[in-house]
């Protein structure tokens, strides 16, 4: 990995004409940006499918193969002729998403789509090279609807997928699945697409792992066997971090926790085939919530807090020797915030995944915080001014940083004035030794508090945050792309 940068921006912030970001024109044109002021990265977030009941969070997705449909662009389905010009969506909802009306304008085109699609051969070889998945996920998505009910309030014949019940449902569901994977086939179309065009700009893609899967998803409904599960389906045990300085009762995430034991059985199958898949979807992936791989917090189901579950051992080693002995380069990059401990680190490092640092949580006065870029021991890192779960750095500044926190910031940056705080970011992230810098976009353009778009442990109003338009000033592009030559990125 040379020398480089890059831009954080989901996919649902890119401007769009139906009220989201997708692989419509803005994505091609932010590219282009990302090419003038010489990045070489574009950073997403998960692009799985997500639900409002899971407050539309990408890390709570019913599937970890299958992409979230409101990505597909319909100008795309206008362009490939599925849709007639007339056909164009437009609606102008602002800077924040509104996903239920989203949902209902995007379908209602998809559904014509459908209608008026003609199976080739390129159609047949998408379903033989994703099968593993896709029959599985078509079917659960499809009788997830028909029910309009998560996974563990449904049958239960249908939930421990009885033969007949089964059965039964494939007929009586048998348009709408082939409507589900219709729906995939457009994803994954229109993504490569768009990640062919950035990669022949020299513009690689990081995605994101989320290591917990939500239970009321396709993986779960199709691979019991690899979670920790009753006869139900439910849950014996969930996911959280433990108790500490900042949360008293530590965080309870309620998605099952994987039976590791059962995992080493098959080599880990199931995770190869995730990893696989991921790895012809971006160039580089950034494993989220890294120490699980090393051991994780796991909680009796039905704890309301998670202060009653202990430590429990995980098989990262192994799994990333099974990985290396199919891919020598692994392209991973580790997110190793929060509670890290030794073992964590020595599973970092023997794979020599590249950490992350954050330069946010860098002032607190003391000249020793690991955060601050002077103290950096290795150039292995990603160094982020912000992440998607941070306020943005003016946002920051305005809202969140203390009386000592600014003190601090202004003596190690010399800056203050308030105009200048997400610049003094950018710069000391790309004039760190980190091999890698990456800027959310929201920092490029110095946005404020509103442009936040996710606040850990809230609902309602996280993952909405959207651009407008892509007008990018022009002395904006050029301050950017003189930083990243400067610290010698490009």
């Amino acid at each position: 990995m040379n020398r480089g940068s890059g831009v954080l921006l989901p996919i649902f912030s890119l401007p769009g004409n139906c009220g989201i970001g997708d692989f419509g024109k803005y994505a091609y044109q932010f590219i282009d940006f990302l090419y003038d002021t010489g990045q070489m990265y574009w950073q997403v977030l998960p692009m799985n499918p997500i639900d409002p009941i899971y407050d539309n969070s990408p890390y709570s997705p019913l599937s970890s193969f299958a992409g979230n449909p409101l990505f597909i662009s319909i100008e795309g389905l206008i362009s490939d002729g599925y849709l007639s010009k007339n056909e164009s969506c437009y609606t102008n909802e602002g800077n924040y998403i509104d996903y239920n009306n989203v949902k209902q304008l995007k379908y209602n085109f998809f559904r014509k789509a459908f209608s008026n699609f003609r199976p080739k051969n390129d159609y047949y070889r998408f379903l033989e090279e994703n099968k593993y998945w896709i029959e599985d996920f078509s079917l659960f998505i499809s009788i997830r609807d028909y029910f309009n009910k998560p996974l563990m309030l449904w049958p239960r014949e249908v939930k421990i997928r009885e033969k007949e019940s089964i059965r039964e449902l494939e007929n009586k569901l048998k348009n709408e699945i082939e409507f589900n994977k219709f729906l995939q086939y457009q994803f994954f179309r229109q993504w490569f697409n768009l990640k062919r065009y950035a990669n022949k700009r020299k513009i690689s893609i990081i995605g994101d792992l989320p290591i917990y899967v939500n239970h009321d998803s396709g993986d779960v409904w199709s691979h019991p066997n690899i979670f920790k599960l009753d006869d139900n389906l439910n849950p014996r045990f969930v996911s959280g971090v433990p108790p500490d300085y900042f949360s008293k009762y530590g965080q309870l995430w309620n998605t099952p926790v994987f039976d590791w034991n059962q995992l080493r059985k098959d080599n880990f199958l199931w995770w190869i085939k995730r990893y696989n898949h991921l790895m012809k979807i971006f160039d580089y992936i950034r494993l989220d919530h890294f120490r699980g791989y090393s051991a994780y917090w796991e909680v009796p189901y039905g704890e309301k807090t998670a202060v009653n579950g202990k430590w429990i051992k995980a098989y990262g080693f192994e799994l990333f020797f099974q990985l290396k002995r199919l891919r020598s380069d692994l392209r991973i990059i580790a997110e190793d915030l929060g509670y890290i401990t030794q073992d964590v680190k020595n599973l970092r490092n023997y794979y020599s995944f590249p950490g992350m640092k954050v330069l946010q949580f860098a002032f607190d006065g003391n000249p020793k915080n690991e955060y601050k870029p002077h103290n950096y021991d290795s150039t292995n890192y990603f160094v982020y001014t912000a992440t998607h779960d941070n306020n943005t750095s003016i946002g920051w500044y305005q809202n969140e940083a203390t009386k000592k926190t600014k003190i601090d910031f202004i003596k190690y940056t010399r800056i203050n004035n308030i105009k200048e705080v997400n610049w003094a970011f950018i710069r000391l992230a790309l004039g760190s030794i980190a091999k890698t810098s990456i800027i959310p976009i929201q920092d490029i353009l110095g946005l404020g508090s509103s442009a936040r778009i996710n606040t850990p442990g809230t609902t309602g109003n996280n993952w909405r945050w959207k651009l407008t338009n892509l007008y990018i000033p022009r002395y904006v592009k050029s301050r950017l792309y003189d930083l990243t030559k400067i610290y010698g990125r490009i």
